[in-house]
């Protein structure tokens, strides 16, 4: 079992690790338990009731965060001719089609985020081992793959993020950095936590979220109330 510094240790006596709190006062805490010397990333746990080895269970898909996520996002894009123009107008770090395919086979990969033009995909399907592994293969269902090049590329920059239930059940979703205020974060969360019921799979059976947990990069993990859904600014 892994040993946590001085600093951690500390917080983590701050607060009653097994009481639920509200959204709000979860989030004071992990504003207030953070002591690195870095605007530390906020991020949200939430455990669900799925089997992710079931396909009609996987629970995925991206969201715009209405407060942004604090981080500066590279995009790339796989576009040619009007729409790599497109692209550039609209704030792309990095747009190519063979050129960019060639450079990342290279391992040039100084980007956060990909976009790729449904024409594109026969030559970006050659990078998904290099892509896939990272997350970073442009895919339909996170909206992508699409023609609508310039309103990816804002959305993105804004503050998409990407919800993935991995092998446990858990979504690890960033909602933006200590730096925020209470209320930005937890409107970020409200934003995410209303998108996780609305996909809930047909399928799945049971209680379906299980628990969430706030945590900064460094302080421990708060135990939020799942029960609430909506009010979530409420004491």
């Amino acid at each position: 079992m892994a040993k946590h510094g001085k600093n951690y240790t500390n917080a983590a006596a701050k607060f009653d690790k097994a009481e639920v709190y509200s959204p709000k006062k979860a989030m004071e805490l992990v504003k207030e338990l953070s002591t690195a010397k870095f605007d530390e990333t906020v991020e949200a746990s939430i455990r669900l009731g799925v089997d992710t080895r079931k396909a009609d269970q996987n629970v995925r898909g991206s969201i715009s965060l209405p407060n942004g996520t604090g981080k500066t996002v590279r995009v790339a894009v796989f576009a040619e001719g009007a729409k790599a123009e497109e692209a550039k107008a609209a704030g792309a770090d990095i747009v190519g089609s063979d050129d960019l395919v060639e450079d990342v086979q290279k391992g040039n990969i100084n980007f956060d985020a990909v976009i790729a033009t449904p024409n594109l995909m026969g030559k970006v399907g050659r990078l998904g081992r290099i892509l896939g592994p990272r997350g970073l293969m442009p895919n339909p269902k996170l909206g992508t793959v699409t023609m609508d090049v310039e309103k990816m590329v804002k959305e993105l920059k804004a503050g998409r993020v990407e919800y993935r239930a991995d092998r446990y059940g858990i979504c690890h979703v960033p909602m933006g950095k200590v730096s925020f205020t209470v209320e930005q974060l937890v409107e970020n969360y409200a934003a995410l936590y209303t998108e996780i019921l609305r996909v809930k799979p047909s399928t799945a059976k049971g209680r379906y979220v299980k628990s969430v947990a706030f945590s900064s990069t460094m302080g421990p993990g708060v135990k939020v109330d799942s029960a609430v859904t909506r009010d979530f600014l409420a004491e």
